[in-house]
């Protein structure tokens, strides 16, 4: 388990080219990031980076703790394509391409390979308006909290995902599903990392919810969004969930990272959420 960056009550950030004296020009986040071995497995494999301009969870797959060293291959890797306030979202693409390369000493010998998914927001400048690009490998997942309404932005690299799609089980049969830990995509286990991208403008009232499957695998997306609108603080809703997750049975390592938007300039931009799995950037 490795994490990176701290929670925070209010952090502000100024737009390019903006003027210090014009609050306007600036954006201002909160957030609260937090994992938790859960109360079956031995060790956390989940890692996370909770610091502007990335929030991410890596959920690592490999046993014997490589799991855990993979995962924090990609927070690591992320943590330094930081350089500004903002990011392109090819620094991304970058940093999981050289977290793939650390994996692969790490998996070193390992007959079954070693991986994680990894799944987050970053903030970008698009067309001169404040945006998340949200990127997701895997099964981790990133959901859009908004007027009341959850909105699963990412789509689940995931078998069941797949089987869903083609009509074979519905959505409510997937979640606890016997091959719900199959995924299709991750980093690492000798494959070229592909993530796929949203764009998702920032609007004062935004709330982001990362997290691995170790909060999805235990909560339906109804009882995740009472929490989320229970009206609580980043940091009182993180804990909040992991302790429903871990309630109803925390048989996974559960990781949750909660983003709100306190400010942001008015802006008119469309988002990119939902859409099928495909690059949209």
């Amino acid at each position: 388990m490795t994490e990176i960056g701290a929670s925070s009550t209010e952090f502000s950030i100024p737009l390019p080219e903006a003027s210090q004296r014009d609050a306007s020009r600036e954006i201002r986040l909160a957030w609260a990031a937090m994992t938790d071995v859960g109360r079956r497995r031995a060790a956390n494999e989940d890692s996370f980076i909770a610091a502007p301009p990335i929030f991410a969870i890596a959920d690592g797959m490999g046993g014997h703790l490589a799991g855990d060293r993979a995962s924090a291959a990609v927070v690591s890797r992320l943590a330094e394509a930081r350089s500004g306030d903002f990011l392109e979202p090819e620094a991304i693409e970058e940093a999981l391409e050289l977290a793939t390369d650390d994996i692969e000493v790490i998996s070193d010998g390992s007959e079954l390979g070693v991986g994680t998914t990894v799944t987050g927001a970053v903030l970008t400048m698009h067309e001169g308006i404040p945006h998340f690009a949200i990127f997701n490998i895997g099964d981790s997942r990133v959901y859009r909290f908004e007027r009341n309404e959850l909105v699963q932005v990412t789509v689940d690299h995931s078998l069941v995902e797949q089987l869903v799609q083609a009509g074979v089980i519905t959505r409510a049969q997937a979640h606890n599903h016997p091959e719900g830990n199959v995924i299709t995509r991750a980093v690492g286990f000798r494959s070229q990392p592909t993530p796929d991208f949203w764009l998702l403008p920032l609007k004062p009232g935004l709330r982001l919810l990362i997290c691995s499957d170790g909060l999805t695998g235990e909560l339906e997306d109804e009882r995740i969004r009472l929490n989320l609108s229970a009206g609580l603080s980043a940091q009182e809703t993180a804990s909040a969930l992991v302790d429903a997750a871990l309630a109803a049975g925390g048989r996974d390592n559960v990781s949750v990272i909660v983003v709100d938007v306190v400010a942001a300039p008015a802006g008119d931009a469309d988002d990119t959420v939902p859409r099928a799995t495909h690059r949209v950037l």
